[in-house]
């Protein structure tokens, strides 16, 4: 069986389970804790970030935007991506939106401040970050709401790789309870869809030892 290599809290590890998922892909998920610069992953890559998988007959495709392109084009039954070509560039926009724009001023600012840092033994929390990230998410769920107010989807008419981007980011923000639902009901709405889609189950079943999530996480209707 393929073999993935993430952690629960990587936003882009996060989007290979749920891609996998939604395409039918089984596979053994293998928790990774890249400050650890295990021997043994940095021969699979050398970067040291998850996700990596590995599949049965040995093939590595390592980075998560290397891994969303790889798993599209060898697995293209259940499409994560138009084919029209300029629905698939505003598909990549938004996604990218959330995968470099949202983790850098929102994800690692709370995340990785709050729990990351915990977990890796790198030090206490940066009080600024924390407070840059929570007035950031504002502008963004913002932004999830003015898209999914003019389309059925984030990108367009479509689910796409795009929404498995932003509600990965949610996901971990409201891991550590830090997304104010109750001011973007929009938002709110959007995100309770892509929630019920079993595809997302495994996501919020995670429970990282030492460090449970809310009550509300897992619960569909939050």
């Amino acid at each position: 069986m393929r073999i993935l290599f993430h952690h629960p809290l990587h936003p882009l590890s996060r989007v290979a389970r749920v891609m996998l998922a939604e395409k039918g892909l089984p596979f053994e998920p293998v928790i990774e804790k890249p400050w650890e610069r295990r021997e043994e992953f940095l021969t699979l890559t050398p970067a040291g970030e998850p996700p990596v998988l590995v599949e049965d007959d040995g093939t590595v495709v390592a980075g998560g935007l290397a891994l969303i392109e790889y798993l599209e084009e060898a697995y293209p039954d259940v499409a994560l991506m138009p084919r029209e070509v300029a629905l698939r560039a505003e598909v990549r926009r938004v996604a990218s939106w959330f995968l470099q724009k949202f983790d850098r001023e929102v994800t690692e600012n709370l995340v990785g401040e709050k729990l990351i840092k915990r977990l890796s033994g790198q030090g206490h929390p940066y009080a600024p970050a924390i407070r840059a990230g929570l007035a950031n998410i504002q502008y963004h769920l913002e932004y999830i709401a003015f898209l999914s107010e003019r389309r059925p989807w984030l990108a367009g008419p479509a689910f796409t790789v795009a929404d498995i981007a932003a509600a990965v980011q949610l996901s971990c923000l409201d891991y550590i309870d830090n997304v104010p639902w109750d001011k973007n009901p929009e938002a709110k709405d959007w995100y309770a869809r892509i929630k019920s889609r079993p595809s997302f189950r495994a996501l919020l079943a995670d429970s990282i030892p030492g460090c449970p999530p809310p009550k509300h996480y897992a619960d569909l209707d939050f």
